[in-house]
């Protein structure tokens, strides 16, 4: 009898704390909800009464909000997080809101002179055609694709990402710039072949993701920011950097586009090469010196003044979210319990922002571009943005 009580206890006490841990993840997730949904019924309510539509990116030094225009590479995320809101809370009230900030960036679609156009449609339009099924947006996701695809160089076997002409870019003297932030791109035409039958766009797909595999690794699998080609043979003619710290160091949100972009490739590959290269980049970031406990890196692995260094929060929470997809493909690697690590990091007050305050942005400490003196230690709207994916991502693993 005592050895049944005593089995019996220890069920109880097994059972008590799953049941514990459960509760917790669960509080977490809620508890993130809930501060999503306050921080963005105060922002959609300044720009409800503003009768305009503003699309708010971050803060000034002044720490007003930083609204931008539809060109902006920016532009779609706002809008994703409205419709990433209405996913995570159900609640109706959203949907108008996300369709509004959604279709005030329709003619982004005929948009030709930069590759962020994938970004920009990718996380507003497809978003809401993922969550509401709305046909018109197609059209949108497709014309844009054709659009990216006015950028694929064939000789080169890459879509470009600016152009070299203008702007600070033309003091550079590239003649077709990459940068490891097109990977993101990629989904856009991946879908957009999906929904028209048209391979065209998938092939441009898997040519970038190739070339750039080849070309903006190193040895020990970080990548390079920039790579300028020969837009007619194809030649690298200089490996550098923009926003990083150095040519030859490691830009933190760099290795997140890397990491998520072969992530996302595989999803529509099936091709084992993008989840080893996935793997590797994965390899080099969490097993590298430089990366803090709390997993929040440095905006560049190399910066000079570690650990005087701002953090990265948006770099961070890309690779959150990619890391969930990630451990679908790869079970038992700890990849999931890895993103958790860095959700909870993200979500305790070294991070998130007290409600009212940030701008009304909910993650505080990202970096832009520190050479350009541009955005250092603020809120960004793209950290909120993969910070709620990375959520809802969490939210949906646990639920199975």
């Amino acid at each position: 009898m005592k050895t049944a009580f005593a089995t019996l206890g220890l069920a109880l006490l097994v059972f008590a704390g799953c049941a514990g841990q459960k509760k917790t993840e669960i509080d977490f997730i809620q508890d993130n909800i809930d501060n999503a949904v306050a921080q963005h019924t105060l922002q959609t309510d300044i720009i409800e009464k503003s009768g305009k539509v503003l699309n708010p990116r971050t803060i000034d030094k002044d720490g007003s909000i930083h609204y931008i225009p539809i060109d902006d590479w920016c532009s779609g995320f706002f809008p994703g997080n409205i419709w990433f809101t209405y996913e995570l809370t159900g609640d109706k009230k959203w949907i108008p809101l996300a369709e509004k900030y959604t279709e005030a960036l329709d003619s982004v679609q005929y948009l030709t002179w930069h590759h962020d156009v994938g970004f920009m449609i990718g996380s507003s339009y497809l978003n809401g055609y993922r969550r509401l099924g709305k046909e018109e947006y197609k059209p949108v996701i497709i014309q844009t694709a054709k659009s990216l695809s006015t950028r694929f160089r064939p000789g080169a076997g890459v879509i470009q990402s600016w152009d070299a002409d203008k702007g600070w870019q033309a003091q550079r003297g590239w003649k077709c710039p990459v940068i490891i932030d097109n990977m993101m791109n990629l989904e856009l035409l991946f879908e957009a072949s999906l929904m028209s039958g048209d391979s065209t766009f998938y092939n441009i797909a898997v040519s970038h993701a190739n070339t750039t595999m080849k070309n903006h690794f190193r040895a020990d699998n970080s990548c390079y920011h920039v790579v300028d080609y020969d837009p007619e043979t194809g030649e690298v003619r200089k490996k550098q950097t923009a926003q990083g710290y150095a040519d030859e160091s490691a830009w933190a949100r760099g290795q997140a586009w890397a990491f998520y972009g072969y992530t996302m490739c595989y999803r529509y590959t099936h091709d084992a090469k993008y989840l080893e290269q996935a793997e590797k980049v994965y390899n080099f970031i969490f097993n590298n010196k430089n990366l803090p406990e709390d997993l929040v890196p440095y905006w560049d692995f190399d910066a000079p003044n570690i650990p005087n260094e701002p953090r990265d929060a948006s770099a961070a929470a890309c690779t959150a979210s990619a890391l969930y997809e990630l451990s679908t493909y790869v079970p038992n690697k700890g990849y999931k319990e890895t993103a958790d690590k860095i959700m909870e990091s993200l979500g305790s007050p070294a991070y998130r922002a007290a409600v009212g305050t940030n701008g009304n942005f909910i993650l505080m400490h990202s970096v832009g571009s520190i050479p350009h003196g541009a955005e250092i230690d603020v809120p960004l709207n793209y950290a909120d943005y993969y910070f709620l994916e990375g959520l809802i991502r969490k939210r949906d693993l646990e639920k199975k």
